[in-house]
């Protein structure tokens, strides 16, 4: 085992080889002693391996599985889970039984009392067209573990629907569930991104995008990927209610970080919460968004963690001697 007084403060366990580079930038700015560890090439012995540092702080993005098909969403649980139970804090590993399951998201919104999309879960194809029964037709069918707006296709009839079902064509998670869920139309054509930092309101963003692009990753990396619709982002402050929903759901579903996102039904009125996201990469350009950068607040809030722990482990020692 490691000496632990002679481990970084923090380590960043990271998929991405390029979206947290502002949040290295904003520790870098404090003087933070941390490591960076991808996950890329990383093994672990479930007998040993200490973890690389006293705080541990987990950025898996459920979209890994886009760009690698050996992706690290469930690798991560297990090492986080081994880390933990050898008393290590990883912050925001809590979060990632919400973040894997659309479905079980949208499970929490309903015993929440909040609403979402009507939506149906299925783990075969072939049970699609029975699931869509008595929905709203068009409807959207989504991967379970999605990212990035990618593993959504919009089918207008259930004959439609019946075809690409048929013959494999929908939308699949790598946890091989998928969601039939009713398409609302979204009032103004916005959405709108809650942000949350240790269960509490950071800021929110109205996000509009062309057409009915489901991509709305409103980050520097994402923008700037081939393909990416054009987003307007603007900083706006929602209704108590809706903030009071937000952490809510932040608190219920463990996100110790993480956005909630919702919309306006434009049929009805009605807000619809429909995405959990334990990854935030928060905004492009957020002094000119914001008027603030997020980051430096993170790594604040990390910083205090990391002292907590540090003040366990003198306490700790001092009982044992």
């Amino acid at each position: 085992m490691s000496d632990a007084s002679s481990l970084p403060d923090l380590a960043i366990v990271y998929e991405h080889p390029e979206w947290f580079v502002p949040l290295f930038a904003a520790l870098d700015r404090r003087g933070v002693s941390y490591v960076k560890v991808p996950l890329a090439e990383h093994t672990f012995d479930p007998a040993a391996s200490p973890a690389p540092a006293k705080v541990v702080f987990s950025r898996v993005a459920m979209s890994s599985f886009l760009r690698d098909p050996e992706h690290p969403i469930f690798y991560a649980q297990s090492l986080f889970e081994h880390w933990g139970g050898q008393g290590t804090r990883v912050v925001n590993a809590s979060a990632l039984p919400i973040d894997t399951s659309k479905a079980r998201q949208l499970s929490l919104i309903a015993r929440l009392g909040l609403k979402g999309p009507v939506t149906r879960a299925a783990h075969r194809q072939a049970d699609l067209p029975k699931a869509a029964e008595g929905l709203r037709f068009p409807v959207l069918v989504k991967a379970d573990i999605g990212g990035a707006g990618t593993g959504i296709v919009r089918y207008e009839t259930p004959e439609d629907l019946a075809v690409a079902a048929g013959e494999g064509w929908c939308p699949a998670g790598v946890n091989g569930i998928s969601l039939v869920q009713e398409y609302a139309p979204r009032r103004d054509g916005k959405v709108t991104r809650v942000e949350t930092l240790g269960g509490r309101f950071l800021y929110a963003l109205d996000v509009e995008s062309p057409g009915d692009a489901f991509d709305l990753c409103p980050a520097d990396a994402c923008l700037v990927r081939p393909g990416a619709p054009t987003l307007t982002m603007t900083r706006v402050t929602p209704p108590d209610e809706i903030i009071a929903a937000a952490e809510l759901i932040a608190a219920e579903g463990r996100l110790e970080i993480g956005s909630v996102e919702y919309l306006i039904d434009d049929r009805d009125g009605s807000v619809l919460f429909y995405d959990i996201n334990a990854l935030s990469n928060f905004v492009a350009k957020p002094l000119e968004v914001l008027g603030f950068e997020p980051h430096d607040v993170l790594v604040d809030w990390l910083m205090a963690i990391v002292a907590e722990e540090a003040a366990k482990v003198a306490v700790n020692g001092k009982a044992a001697a």
